[in-house]
């Protein structure tokens, strides 16, 4: 089942691509609001309504209307050095009980094909990842339970502008990662039973048709539950909640010499059974 975000309201999508669209409101007869947000608290009631509903009726609809498949996270963990290439490349130790943790703020949330207005200092990175969406509220739950707490996995981009990350007495993190239109995510949310293994999805992005990053995602140091184990034991996450799990290795700050995102650019992102993004950045 694949879940998306249609100029602000919840569909089901339909087809093999964007073939067509159900809106969520409308074919259940008000039973479930037009908010796509609010659906993920009711998450499995929704896709038991939704498994026996008829979509044969769904419209065609244009990719570049669909927004961020949970627009409105309560809050959104982004996980750093959890692919042991990445680690290297940026001259960091692996981590050994946990990866480190920052947010991408929820401003930052875009849909799959937007423009990107580039920050002043042309330090503007790509990191590809595979995002899990939360389905119910999680605490202190293990690895073993934890793909029963996802709603679905979608695509996501954590755009970094690395100067503003790493300038001052301390990292900046998430104010660096969090300009408008860095954290691109969709183009829908594709439910953990269409995978024959989720923990082994290809990913990766391109610039301008350069294949810059590639890698699966059974090299995670921490895979989706056991992120969900480590998070869930500090702090409950809840339902529409976001956790972007990492990025593989072929950023562009971990390039000699460094690149960075210009003006012109197309970034295309993608993560193999979920979909692509698609990124154009423009000057400020």
């Amino acid at each position: 089942m694949r879940f998306a975000n249609l100029l602000g309201r919840a569909v089901l999508v339909t087809g093999t691509d964007s073939a067509g669209a159900t809106d969520v409101e409308k074919a259940s007869g008000g039973e479930f609001g037009p908010d796509p947000q609010a659906v993920y608290e009711r998450w499995d009631e929704f896709v038991g309504w939704a498994r026996n509903t008829d979509l044969t009726e769904a419209l065609p609809f244009d990719v570049a209307d669909l927004r961020a498949p949970a627009p409105a996270p309560a809050q959104v963990f982004a996980i750093g050095l959890n692919y042991r290439d990445h680690a290297a490349e940026s001259n960091f130790a692996v981590p050994d009980t946990f990866p480190p943790v920052f947010t991408k703020f929820r401003t930052a949330l875009s849909g799959p094909q937007t423009t990107v207005v580039l920050p002043d200092g042309g330090n503007t990175d790509w990191e590809v990842e595979l995002v899990a969406v939360i389905g119910k509220r999680a605490a202190n739950v293990a690895a073993a339970d934890a793909w029963g707490c996802v709603a679905g996995l979608t695509v996501g981009q954590d755009l970094s502008e690395r100067a503003s990350q790493l300038a001052g007495p301390a990292p900046q993190f998430s104010l660096g990662k969090s300009f408008p239109g860095f954290a691109p995510v969709g183009p829908w949310v594709v439910t953990v039973d269409e995978f024959t293994d989720p923990d082994d999805l290809e990913l990766g992005c391109a610039v301008n048709g350069e294949t810059l990053q590639h890698g699966r995602t059974r090299q995670l140091l921490f895979s989706v539950p056991a992120l969900i184990e480590g998070l869930s034991r500090v702090t409950p996450l809840l339902p529409g909640d976001l956790i972007f799990t990492g990025t593989p290795a072929g950023v562009g700050i971990g390039r000699d010499p460094k690149r960075f995102l210009q003006p012109g650019d197309e970034l295309t992102t993608y993560v193999t059974g979920i979909g692509e993004l698609r990124q154009r950045f423009v000057s400020a």
